[in-house]
């Protein structure tokens, strides 16, 4: 297995130290082609430096598909994951790779399709009543507008990539419960359930689909417990106006969170 990088080396071990689940045999280190798709926590959006051939799309090379690349050097990484991404753009613009040759494929998307962005925005600028509006409307669409389009697209991929495993993950418990500081704006009690209920909803929308799809699901959340935004040792990033994008995204130890999860299951 080839050396990774201190950082990511780190958050294995962080994620081995505060995990208490097992971790599943594997027949054999996988090889073969492996295809990434989904929308910013999956491009690496929160581990920053980005590699600058990828754009707007934010692909960091900490990342979890990069770095899971990196683990196992047997997988030929194709990295279709974009920053913003919906549903409906990794089915017109990240499947093409996608072939009878594709051994894994891993996708985290549909948070952009209930617009949790605007969801975290109305609870970061805006009233106690204007985030339980928004943080709703997310959690609705979340359980009953877009699982239909994930099933979908997660039999789309199955057919195109026969061969392949097929693992989704959701997305992890945003922010920390109590009323540690998250940076510029810190939420307070009410707008934190919230936050964290519409994030919830997308991760059980996304379980649901791949059940009805029949591929297999990571639940994510319990590899950040105690480690949310504005915890004592957060994982993921607080409130930063100056890097919008990334507020509410893991840091590069987040990430690694993913990769140890994704790795000890593939």
């Amino acid at each position: 297995m080839r050396r990774t990088r201190p950082v990511l080396a780190a958050a294995l071990l962080a994620a081995v130290a505060s995990l208490t689940l097992a971790s599943p045999a594997r027949a054999a280190i996988p090889t073969g082609e492996y295809v990434a798709l989904g929308d910013s926590y999956a491009s690496g959006v929160g581990a920053a430096p980005y590699d600058a051939a990828s754009g707007a799309c934010k692909r960091s090379p900490d990342s979890y598909p990069r770095s899971l690349a990196r683990v196992f050097p047997k997988l030929t990484l194709k990295d279709m994951t974009c920053s913003g991404a919906t549903v409906a753009d990794v089915r017109s613009k990240q499947l093409g790779p996608l072939s009878a040759k594709t051994a894994l494929v891993t996708i985290t998307v549909g948070g952009n399709d209930a617009d949790f962005t605007g969801t975290a925005t109305a609870c970061l600028t805006g009233t106690d009543d204007d985030c339980v509006e928004a943080a709703f409307g997310s959690a609705w669409s979340s359980r009953l507008v877009v699982p239909s389009r994930l099933q979908e697209l997660y039999t789309e991929v199955r057919k195109r990539a026969p061969n392949a495993k097929v693992v989704v993950t959701g997305y992890p418990r945003l922010i920390d419960v109590g009323t540690g500081s998250c940076g510029a704006i810190t939420p307070n009690a009410k707008k934190r359930e919230w936050i964290n209920y519409a994030a919830e909803q997308a991760t059980e929308g996304a379980s649901g689909a791949a059940a009805k799809a029949g591929v297999t699901f990571i639940d994510i959340r319990p590899g950040f417990k105690g480690h949310e935004a504005c915890s004592a040792k957060p994982w993921i990033n607080g409130v930063d106006p100056a890097r919008f994008s990334e507020i509410f995204h893991p840091d590069r130890t987040g990430h690694g969170v993913y990769t140890y999860l994704l790795g000890s299951l593939i």
